[in-house]
C-alpha cells in the first residue's frame, strides 16, 4: 500500500506539465488548479505519513519478538530434561513361552518361502529350546554360504581357542648388523593411524613398535619382512582378484596395516596386492628409512627380539568378525585354529582345522565343504542343517540357567540340539551377530515395512555374494520363545534374494506359531 501510494503521488507529478499547458489557455481554471495543487500537496504529506507509521510500526515489531514471551506465544519453556544414558540391557527368554508346533509354524512360513526371488531355497528353523526341529526345506542340500560360514569359523575358534588369547607382531636382529626383520605372527589388525584410531578397535600401533626399536637399535638402514608363519596361495580357489582393488580383501598374509585398506577407515576401501610389504614400507618410513632397501626375506634362527607389539583378544576380534563380515580377519583367526590343533596355517589347513573341531564337538559335517574360512569362495558349501544346529547348541539353556536340561556327553549334548555338558562354549557366538536394523552388516535391513517388525529381534549372520544370499541367527517370537534359523539362497541376485530371507525371518519374529 505504501509503495503504492509513492508511485501515484510521482505520476501526479508527472500529469502536472499537462496541466500547465491548459492554464495558459484559460485563467478560468486558475482557482481549481490551485485547489488541486493544494490537494496533491496533502496527499504526498499523507503518503508520507502512512511512510513514517509504517516505519514506527516496524521499530516497535521488531522490539517484542526478542523477548522470550512472545516468540513461545507466552508459553513458559521449561528447563531440558536430564540426559539419559542408554544402555544395552538382554532380559532372558521367559521360561513359561508356549511350545510352537511344526504345523503353526508351516503355516505362517507357508507364503513367504514361496516367493520366486528365493531361487534355489534351503532352510531349517529349530525350537531353541527343546532342540527340535520345526520346519525345514532340503536342510542337508549343500550351498553356497556366502559369509555365513563364519558362523563354523566363530565356532570352532570358540571350541578350540581361549577367549584372551592375543597374537604378536614383532621386530627381531636381522642376518646383518644393519638390518632388523619385521616378523609376521598373523595380526591383519596394526595400525599406523595417529594415536592408534585405525579400521580396528583396539588394534597395535605401529608407532609402537617403531619407538621401541629407537630405544633399542641403532644404524639401521634395511626392514626385512618375514611372512613365512603363513604357507600356501594369498588366496584359494573362487576368490576373485578383482576384489582387491573392489576393497573385500586383501592376500592373506601375516602381518597386515588394517587389513591392507589403503584407506584405513573405510570397510570398503581399495586393499593393497602387498599388505607385507607395504607394513615392512610404512614401518622403515616411521624410522626415517628409505622404503625402497625394505624386502621379503626370513628371521636368523633364534635372532634377539627388538621390539613386539599384540592384538586385541581374540573375542573382540571374533566380533568383530562376525558383525562386520571382515574376511581377513576370518582367515587369520581361522590359522590361528590351525596352529592350535597342529595343522599348516594355510587356507587348506585352517579349513581342515575348522572342520575337525566341529567334528570333535560331535557335530554332523556331511556335505560340508571349506576352501576357506570367510566364505568368500564359491566352491563352499554348507547345508542349512549344520549352520542351524551350531546356533541351536549355541542358545540352548545353560547350567543353572531356568530351564536347564540335564548334561550328558559333549557328542550326546550336540546331535540332541541341547547344551554342552560343562555349558557351552557357542554362547557368546549370539552376541556376536549383527542386530537387524541395528548394527553392523544388519544395519541397514530390516527397515522397510515389508519386513514386519523384525529389526531389534532378529540377530544373523548375513552372507551375500552375487550368486548367494543367506542368513544364519535367531529370533525371539512374539509368544517369547527362541528359534534358531538358517536361511539360504542361491542362484538369484541379493537385490532380489536378500529381500525375500529378511520377510522370511520377520516372519518367525512375528510367528505365535503355538
Amino acid at each position: 500500500m505504501v509503495g503504492g501510494r509513492v508511485g501515484a503521488a510521482g505520476t501526479s507529478h508527472g500529469d502536472q506539465g499537462d496541466n500547465g499547458q491548459v492554464l495558459g489557455s484559460s485563467n478560468s481554471n486558475i482557482g481549481e488548479l490551485a485547489a488541486r495543487r493544494r490537494r496533491r500537496i496533502w496527499t504526498g504529506v499523507g503518503a508520507g505519513l502512512v511512510v513514517v507509521v509504517a516505519a514506527a510500526a516496524v521499530v516497535l515489531v521488531t522490539v517484542k519478538p526478542w523477548t522470550e514471551e512472545f516468540r513461545h506465544g507466552g508459553l513458559k519453556i521449561a528447563a531440558p530434561p536430564a540426559p539419559v544414558k542408554p544402555i544395552a540391557q538382554v532380559a532372558p527368554a521367559p521360561p513359561s513361552a508356549p511350545e510352537p508346533s511344526p504345523a503353526g509354524l508351516a503355516a505362517a512360513l507357508g507364503p513367504a518361502v514361496t516367493n520366486p526371488d528365493l531361487g534355489g531355497f534351503s532352510g531349517s528353523v529349530t525350537d531353541a529350546e527343546t532342540g527340535t526341529v520345526l520346519w525345514s526345506a532340503d536342510p542337508d542340500k549343500p550351498v553356497i554360504p556366502a559369509s555365513t560360514a563364519k558362523v563354523l569359523t566363530a565356532a570352532a575358534a570358540l571350541l578350540v581357542l581361549p577367549a584372551e588369547q592375543r597374537v604378536a607382531t614383532r621386530v627381531v636382529a636381522g642376518a646383518n648388523p644393519n638390518e632388523l626383520v619385521l616378523v609376521g605372527g598373523g595380526d591383519p589388525t596394526l595400525t599406523a593411524q595417529a594415536e592408534g584410531k585405525g579400521y580396528y578397535p583396539n588394534g597395535p600401533r605401529l608407532s609402537d613398535l617403531a619407538n621401541q626399536i629407537r630405544t633399542a637399535s641403532h644404524g639401521i638402514d634395511t626392514i626385512v619382512v618375514d611372512t613365512s608363519l603363513y604357507t600356501g596361495p594369498g588366496w584359494p580357489a573362487g576368490w576373485d582378484p578383482v576384489d582387491i582393488a573392489g576393497g573385500s580383501w586383501a592376500p592373506i598374509e601375516p602381518v597386515m596395516i588394517d587389513g591392507g585398506r589403503l584407506d584405513p577407515l573405510v570397510e570398503y576401501s581399495p586393499r593393497t596386492p602387498t599388505p607385507a610389504l607395504d607394513a615392512g614400507r610404512r614401518l622403515a618410513m616411521d624410522l626415517g628409512l628409505d622404503p625402497a632397501k625394505v624386502h621379503a626375506g626370513r628371521a636368523p634362527a633364534g635372532a634377539a627380539e627388538i621390539a613386539r607389539v599384540q592384538s586385541a583378544p581374540l573375542r573382540d576380534r571374533l566380533r568383530d568378525m562376525m558383525v562386520h563380515s571382515d574376511d581377513v580377519l576370518a582367515e587369520s583367526i581361522g590359522r590361528e585354529i590351525a596352529a592350535v590343533t597342529g595343522g599348516e596355517q594355510s587356507f587348506a589347513g585352517a579349513a581342515a582345522a575348522t572342520r575337525t573341531a566341529l567334528e570333535v564337538a560331535g557335530f554332523d559335517t556331511t556335505g560340508l565343504t571349506l576352501l576357506d574360512n570367510s566364505g568368500l569362495s564359491t566352491d563352499d558349501r554348507i547345508p542349512a542343517r549344520l549352520l542351524d544346529r551350531v546356533l541351536t547348541v549355541a542358545a540352548a539353556p545353560q547350567p543353572g540357567a531356568v530351564g536347564e536340561r540335564a548334561g550328558g556327553t559333549l557328542t550326546s549334548a550336540v546331535n540332541s540340539g541341547g547344551s554342552l555338558a560343562s555349558g557351552s562354549p557357542l554362547a557368546p557366538l549370539l552376541d556376536y551377530l549383527p542386530v537387524a536394523g541395528g548394527s553392523g552388516s544388519l544395519a541397514g535391513r530390516f527397515v522397510t515395512p515389508r519386513d514386519h517388525g523384525g529389526a531389534g529381534w532378529v540377530r544373523a549372520k548375513t552372507g551375500t555374494l552375487s550368486v548367494s544370499s543367506a542368513l544364519a541367527g535367531y529370533v525371539l517370537d512374539s509368544d517369547g520363545r527362541v528359534l534358531t534359523f538358517a536361511l539360504m539362497s542361491n542362484d538369484r541376485p541379493p537385490e532380489a534374494s536378500r529381500p525375500a530371507l529378511d520377510v522370511i525371518a520377520a516372519t518367525l519374529r512375528n510367528c505365535g506359531c503355538r
